[in-house]
């Protein structure tokens, strides 16, 4: 499996021809960088993760995580790479240095992660779950919570969570039964369960640092009454040394269908009494609080789709290129004519090059998401700042939606092109797409991220937000229009985007009507063409930085010639694929996107008219 983990070619491609990110070496906040620098960082990572992380990926999945007698063991085979993970400061690569972080550009760290959680993210939960959790303390906690948690879960030493499910309010998380009380030294008895935990509970660090969100006596009904706790596992004093359990049970782990490694947990706080939690930010303030975890969480899931697809996609086409069966379709009536690898084939070549488009337009998608959020951070005007939050705001539903649906949906396919071998335990496809499939209900599920985006994201600034990104598409239309190869492109992805502009004032009218109910119902069909145009933008995105690269090495060739001459340079090759990728997607995949926005604009209201008996028994 060495072999199929990440495309480090395209890695660097969308690094550093797409988005530029060597020109942040140019900031003060990145100046100890180079791009040398970043190119080891990733090197490194990749060798861990070949060397040390793949190889817990069929055996993870085989071991699986144990639940015994109230605690949790890891798959044996994570001890080792989980201290190598710990020793290079993999943990939180983007954080300060000076709490325990490499301070890395996002963009960088999201190519590390490709190889860090792609060889097995049901692996990389525990390494990376004590980070997200540690960004709120680092952006609501006081000044002692700081010092108290931070290094500790940014380093790895401590593990971290999100506890927000429980039994009785999944999605409706205003619906919460735990409850805190406050005592006379400040801290709260936190009493309550929690179920879907990740990384809940398990044997890979002393301490596991739990946000809880809980409702405190009196606070107000539904969302508004939620605060926010930190809950260790392990007391922690305010000397920074461990105290007492803490009175936080593991009462067991989910069986799951995929990432067996990873241990899902229900949390029981305070069965004895003695739960301690601190306050973190505001009383009633906590759903504020959660939320920067949650929509960095989206930013991360939206990569283990591409992560997953990413790796179905290598193993699909290495499989393709050695598989051989049947004849080449040109000596089909030729008995005596010798088998040829499946990749000549046709529909073999459809599927792969299907899978190769929307895996390069996921990477693009995930990589411009950590674009705006280094745009964001180091804009130096307030207006430059809010507008790349904006941005990244409308678009985290269709990044977390689009990416995982997708990410599903490549693994799928990298079945078929395995065809019956594929089905089959003796090749990783199958556990591909069985550890992909919850990533589209992670972190509020994709049917409620459309309904974000149509409720509250499509509307932000009265529209502007979304006018703002449709001008960002039409910028990189308006350059493509320039080359005379890619205008047929750029003119066809112009006309999908008048008609996604005009879908989505149609679907925001309706949702302002008494028709509201229909307006929900083409939510997730929206946000999935929404998608789709964003891909398409992408592909022609890197189009038309290939062809200014591609103009250069292949001068005055044509025909013959040129294709010789791409059979030999694997670097014009690799710049002509990605005009080729987007000319599939613009021209093949689009056109049917566009049928869609007309099923979206025709408002049909079966959806909300079907009777419930209809539905049958």
């Amino acid at each position: 499996m060495t072999h199929v983990i990440a495309d480090r070619r395209d890695i660097d491609f969308v690094l550093y021809d797409q988005f530029r990110v060597h020109e942040l070496c140019g900031h003060e906040k990145y100046r100890d960088f180079n791009r040398k620098t970043f190119d080891m960082i990733i090197s490194e990572a990749r060798k861990l993760a070949v060397k040390e992380i793949l190889p817990t990926f069929s055996d993870g999945d085989r071991e699986g995580a144990v639940f015994d007698n109230g605690s949790v063991r890891v798959p044996k085979c994570f001890q080792r790479p989980y201290r190598l993970f710990v020793e290079g400061e993999w943990t939180a690569m983007t954080a300060d240095p000076d709490l325990g972080g490499q301070g890395l550009p996002t963009m960088i760290a999201q190519a590390a992660s490709e190889y860090l959680s792609g060889a097995n993210y049901a692996f990389g939960f525990y390494g990376f779950e004590g980070h997200a959790a540690g960004r709120m303390i680092e952006v609501f906690g006081t000044g002692l919570q700081k010092e108290l948690f931070l290094k500790k879960m940014y380093s790895g030493v401590w593990g971290g969570t999100m506890d927000l499910t429980e039994p009785g309010a999944g999605s409706d998380v205003g619906a919460l039964t735990t409850t805190a009380v406050k005592n006379d030294d400040g801290t709260y008895s936190i009493t309550g369960n929690k179920i879907f935990i990740t990384s809940g509970d398990h044997d890979l660090t002393e301490n596991i640092i739990h946000p809880v969100l809980a409702r405190i006596e009196g606070a107000p009904a539904g969302t508004k009454g939620i605060s926010l706790f930190i809950v260790p596992k392990i007391w922690v004093n305010e000397d920074g040394s461990l105290g007492d359990d803490n009175d936080v049970v593991c009462t067991g782990i989910e069986e799951k269908m995929g990432i067996h490694g990873s241990a899902t947990c229900s949390l029981t706080y305070g069965s004895k009494g003695r739960c301690r939690g601190l306050l973190l930010g505001e009383e009633n303030k906590g759903m504020k609080v959660m939320f920067q975890m949650m929509n960095d969480a989206r930013i991360m899931v939206a990569g283990i789709g591409l992560n997953c697809a990413a790796l179905a996609y290598s193993h699909a086409l290495a499989h393709a290129r050695e598989r051989r069966q049947g004849r080449a379709l040109e000596n089909i009536l030729d008995q005596g004519a010798p088998q040829v690898p499946i990749i000549r084939h046709p529909d073999v070549r459809r599927m792969l090059l299907w899978m190769k488009a929307h895996v390069e337009a996921m990477r693009s998608m995930v990589y411009y998401g950590g674009y705006l959020v280094e745009k964001e951070s180091l804009a130096t005007e307030d207006k430059d700042r809010e507008y790349h939050k904006a941005l990244l705001d409308l678009l985290t539903p269709i990044l977390k939606s689009w990416c995982t649906d997708r990410g599903v949906d490549v693994s799928s396919m990298a079945i078929q092109v395995f065809g019956g071998y594929g089905y089959t335990k003796d090749f990783p496809v199958e556990q591909i797409l069985r550890d992909a499939r919850v990533a589209p209900i992670y972190e509020g599920t994709n049917g409620i991220q459309a309904m974000d985006l149509l409720a509250r994201k499509l509307g932000m600034n009265k529209g502007r937000v979304f006018m703002d990104l449709v001008g960002e598409i039409s910028r990189t239309i308006a350059r493509a229009k320039e080359r005379d190869e890619l205008s047929d492109l750029a003119r066809a992805l112009e006309s999908g985007l008048t008609q996604l502009t005009e879908t989505a004032q149609h679907l925001g009218m309706t949702a302002m009507s008494e028709k509201f109910k229909t307006a929900f119902a083409h939510a997730s069909p929206f946000l999935d063409v929404m998608g789709d145009v964003m891909a398409a933008w992408m592909l022609l995105w890197r189009a038309e930085s290939a062809s200014e690269k591609l103009s250069g090495l292949v001068k005055d060739r044509t025909g013959d010639e040129l294709a010789a001459f791409l059979n030999k340079n694997r670097e014009a090759a690799f710049f002509r694929g990605q005009i080729t990728t987007a000319r599939y997607f613009i021209r093949s995949v689009l056109p049917l996107t566009l049928g869609r926005m007309a099923a979206v604009k025709a408002m049909d209201s079966s959806v909300v008219d079907m009777a419930e008996p209809s539905f049958g028994t």
